[in-house]
């Protein structure tokens, strides 16, 4: 194992004027961008930032982003993202809950008694070198509310170290290129980044998602790893048919989508559009318990579901927390093969069952192959008339239509059912 500090030395090292990270048409190379990591770590040293302290990182999608993971890494401390525009209140209740030491992205003095660095500072110019080499112990601490709706922190079980021997993850070529549309605040969008960046990618970051603007730099940056989560693939889904099949997408080896569920109409779409062979979903948590997996010649065979563990376990449970047979909707329950835990909570206490079971809320069943199929979360269903209901399912039937955006299904209480469902539409936009 080596560091994550010693990995990005080395990519230097081997290249270091190939890109790293490129942003809205600005882009990094290697080595400018391990320096100017280097030079915020030295600044923020010197104004007390140590070993095992937390550095709240709220920029934008920017390369300031990565910039500040290093400086972190470099100190032997965790990043810990959240989103730039929450409002004050809520971003100080994170700081108190994580005991930053340091804020990345806010105006100097805008939190007591943090060191506080604005979004597009750049550390003078710093020698590094006496700066002790401790490699962080928990990579990363993002945020969720999760079903609760109370911020918590979600650390990291795995320190910012890699196994250099090992084979590139999520499908990665060496040489490739990651087009990163979504937010570095979310888990998903950060973890494919720092995967593809560590292991030698060029990522190619848009500042906020664009139908077009994925595209467009797929094509120009020959793009090879796509992350996207259905709500974007749809987007991109209803442009013009005539401007979406304009693009060369020819490099595209891999479409990742995960973090919400995926419509079968949709999946479809794209397994017609790149082929079964492009397309994968991943099911997984930020507390990494374990993850499904699932390949779009594999989903053609099962449709809807989001595959097998890889690895672990996962077992579906009624309310009294006995397991279910085959085919039987109830609660998802996951368990890591590890002897060591992939995260620690802090702000909430994990749901359990005795050996060593944890669920993350969501409902589902399994099929006689050992595949998972997603409901709602359990917190989500609808009981109306004695029948539970699954808002996703509705959901997905009314986006089929072109002319709706968005929508969400809830529940509305009423004298007869206690409870009828209401669904809130959001119109597309409408040309011609």
């Amino acid at each position: 194992m080596i560091s994550f500090i010693q990995r990005l030395e080395d990519l230097t090292a081997e290249d270091p004027l190939a890109p790293a990270i490129t942003c809205a048409g600005d882009s990094m190379s290697r080595v400018e961008l391990l320096k100017a990591g280097y030079n915020l770590a030295v600044y923020l040293h010197e104004r007390g930032v140590r070993e095992d302290d937390m550095v709240t990182v709220a920029v934008p999608n920017s390369i300031d982003f990565f910039i500040a993971y290093i400086a972190a890494w470099r100190l032997g401390a965790t990043p810990q993202p959240i989103s730039s525009r929450l409002p004050q209140r809520e971003l100080d209740a994170i700081i108190d809950l994580a005991n930053s030491s340091a804020v990345i992205g806010v105006e100097e003095g805008s939190v007591a008694n943090r060191v506080c660095v604005p979004t597009g500072f750049r550390a003078p110019d710093a020698d590094a070198s006496h700066l002790p080499y401790v490699v962080s112990k928990a990579w990363k601490a993002p945020t969720s509310g999760g079903s609760t709706g109370r911020p918590k922190l979600i650390v990291s079980g795995d320190p910012a170290a890699l196994d250099p021997d090992a084979p590139l993850p999520l499908l990665m070529q060496k040489g490739g290129c990651l087009v990163m549309p979504g937010p570095l605040y979310h888990n998903g969008p950060a973890v494919w980044s720092c995967q593809a960046w560590l292991n030698g990618l060029h990522v190619v970051l848009l500042p906020r998602f664009d139908a077009t603007g994925t595209l467009e730099a797929i094509q120009k940056y020959k793009g090879t790893v796509l992350y996207m989560v259905p709500t974007m693939m749809k987007r991109i889904t209803r442009l013009p048919e005539e401007e979406r099949l304009s693009y060369d997408l020819s490099s595209l080896q891999v479409v990742w989508h995960l973090a919400e569920p995926c419509p079968e109409w949709l999946k479809q779409e794209w397994i017609d559009w790149l082929g079964a062979e492009r397309i994968f979903e991943l099911y997984a948590g930020t507390e990494a318990q374990t993850a499904t997996v699932i390949t779009g010649h594999e989903w053609l065979a099962h449709r809807g579901s989001v595959g097998k563990t890889v690895p672990g376990t996962v077992k579906i449970t009624n309310e009294d927390g006995a397991e279910l047979p085959v085919g039987e909707m109830g609660e998802v329950w996951m368990r890591s093969l590890r002897e060591t835990p992939t995260y620690k909570y802090v702000g909430a206490t994990a749901r359990t069952l005795e050996g060593g079971w944890e669920s993350l809320g969501d409902m589902g069943y399994l099929d006689a192959e050992g595949y998972l199929y997603l409901g709602d979360r359990a917190a989500d269903m609808i009981l109306s008339g004695g029948a539970n209901i699954y808002p996703a399912e509705i959901e997905s039937a009314i986006q089929e239509h072109p002319a709706i955006k968005s929508c969400a299904v809830i529940g509305f209480p009423d004298e007869d059912k206690g409870n009828v469902i209401h669904a809130i539409v959001e119109a597309a936009s409408v040309s011609g």
